[in-house]
Parts: structure tokens; sequence; C-alpha cells
């Protein structure tokens, strides 16, 4: 299946190589924002050995080689373009949004992929993998569930973007200014869509509208982050939550905790004896809790090289590929493909 890869931030760059290590997909095309990447082999970007595709920023050439899929992860989708997308038959797995569109949106969606044949499906690891699909599959070992719980801690000092850490995250901004963060309602976004697919599957009709929070922590002493020392005072902590209620009760959360280290904190935040980690929790009979580790770096220096995390965003989208290109038209979501697995190393294949 021939794939042309969207954007080389650091999912990315990790998808690429994960695209060359896929022995049923074939890298055809990449687009990339910068200018002064054009030309660049994708190999290069990627940081693997170059592989003969050229890096480019037209679209209308990229869109002429008729790609099976477009793995589609720019920092902010455009939704115009993934509808452009759809509407040339071309794929698209991408890991910035439509996890479970809203009605709407999904019925307009729905209609131009049933002209095209084209699929459209929206994954991830969080938003996607933690919040839905093993909450579900845990789920599954439980009856009468009462509330499921998705929750990241993780030291935001190991992703390598420190524009999105200072101008969209708001660290090492003032206490008043990171309240004021589009952050709350653009996760929202992506994990109410979590939270609401959850609910629908174990057959919850939510309340209307989903119980947010957005807590803070300050530095107390300078931190050294990747934007730059943050100096007392300003943010150096945050909490976000997204809650489906059911007469007020909360019934499926989804949360976030990043942390600029666990010194010098007020409130004194820490991440306990478990450390960095992914946690699930289904409240039922029998209930059972999970705990997740492996896909946070050991250091600070080697996540800033290759963050596991953002390999396991970019893994599960292009493992999803081949499933999607084998699916019906139309958007969908964990519910309605097959299971989606990993290939074999090569030198185990036969």
């Amino acid at each position: 299946m021939r794939v042309v890869q969207w954007a080389t931030g650091g999912v990315g760059r990790a998808a690429i190589a994960a695209v060359v290590a896929h022995p049923d997909l074939e890298l055809v095309g990449c687009w990339v924002h910068s200018s002064d990447k054009v030309g660049t082999d994708a190999g290069t970007l990627a940081g693997i050995d170059p592989i003969g595709v050229a890096a480019t920023d037209d679209v209308d050439a990229l869109i002429a080689l008729r790609p099976d899929c477009v793995l589609y992860s720019p920092i902010f989708a455009d939704p115009n373009l993934v509808r452009r997308f759809l509407s040339a038959g071309i794929n698209v797995v991408t890991p910035v949004g439509w996890i479970n569109p809203p009605a709407q949106e999904r019925e307009e969606l729905d209609a131009i992929c049933a002209t095209t044949g084209a699929t459209l499906h929206g994954t991830g690891i969080h938003p996607g993998g933690v919040t839905e699909l093993l909450p579900l599959v845990l789920s599954s070992l439980s009856g009468s569930v009462t509330h499921v719980r998705a929750e990241e801690f993780s030291d935001i000092r190991t992703y390598g973007a420190p524009d999105v850490i200072r101008d969209w995250m708001l660290f090492g901004a003032t206490p008043e200014a990171a309240r004021g963060s589009i952050m709350l309602d653009a996760l929202g976004a992506g994990f109410g869509q979590s939270v609401r697919l959850v609910a629908d599957a174990l057959g919850l009709r939510l309340d209307d509208d989903l119980r947010t929070s957005h807590d803070l922590a300050v530095a107390t002493a300078p931190i050294d982050s990747p934007i730059g020392p943050i100096e007392p005072g300003l943010v150096a902590a945050q909490r976000f939550t997204w809650q489906g209620t059911v007469d007020d009760e909360p019934v499926v959360t989804a949360a976030v905790n990043w942390f600029m280290g666990e010194q010098h904190l007020d409130p004194g935040w820490t991440f306990g004896s478990e450390g960095e980690r992914f946690e699930v929790e289904v409240t039922g009979d029998p209930g059972c809790s999970a705990t997740f580790h492996g896909w946070h770096p050991p250091s600070i220096e080697a996540g800033l090289v290759r963050n596991p995390g953002i390999v396991a965003t970019a893994q599960h989208c292009v493992n999803s590929v081949p499933v999607v290109c084998a699916a019906g038209p139309g958007v969908r979501t964990y519910l309605e493909l097959p299971i989606v697995t990993a290939r074999a190393a090569h030198h185990l294949l036969r």
C-alpha cells in the first residue's frame, strides 16, 4: 500500500521510519511545511538512510500520486484539506482528530466517502489507544460498569517541541495567562470524542456537557526546561480533566498530568511511586486497573532524541493503515474496525 506522510514533526518522522520498516507499506510522498525542508530526502528527515523520496510542499503533486493512504499528522488539522483527500478517494489515518466525530460532521464525511470509497480513521495513543481501545478491551472482562478512567502522567521536559510547550501549552506563563489557554478546549476536541466513544460502547447516555477542569502548579525555584528556566511563580505543571457524567455522576474520565519534573512545585505534585505512566481503570463487577510503562523515555536527554510515546503514536497510525485501506467507506472508529496489530521484525518474516 502506497503511503504519503503529511508533516515531519515528531510523529511524522517516527511514522516515516515505521512505514519504511513495515513489509506491507511503501512511502511514496512526504509533505513538509518548512520551505528549507523541500527537496530533502524523507529518510534523512526521519533520521534513517535515504529512501529516494524527496519532501515537497506541493499539495497537488502529492494528491496526484493517488496514494492508498495519507498519514496526516500536522500540529493542527485543516478539515478542508482532509475533505480534499477523501474527495479524491484517498484514505486518511490521523492522530490529530476525527476519533469519533459529532453526528453532523460524521454525516458530512460519510457522504463524501460514500461517493469516493475513502475511509477516515482517527487514532493515536492519548487520546486514542489509551483512552478508548484499552479501556474497552479491559471492560470486556467486567459487568455492571460504573466508571472508566484513562490517565496520563508525563514529564513534559521530554517533549521535543519547545514552541508548542511555550506558545500553546503556556508552560512558563503566568497562571492568569495559562488559565485563559485554549488548551482545555483544543485538547478537549479529541478527549471529548474519546469519552463519548467509550460511553456509547458501554450503552451510557451522557449528560449534554462534559465536566472539565484545568489545574495549575507554579515553580517555587528556577526549573530547567526545553523553553529555558521557568522562574518562580510561573506555570510548571498542569492537569486537564474531561468527564462524561450521567445525572451529574462521573462515568467516563480522561485526564493528563504534565509536569516539568517533580521538584520545586506549588502545589507539590509528584508522579507518585509508579513514576511516569498511563493508567486505565474499569470500575465494575469485577473491576480492574492496569498501569502501562514503556511509552516514556528513561531520561530527559533520551526523550529529546527519541520519545517512545511519540513513536507509539506513530506506530499505532502506521499499523492502522492496512486495516483502514481494507475497510468500507466512511468514518471508522475503533468500534468499526477489526483488531490492529503490528508486524514482526523483518528478520523474522518468511
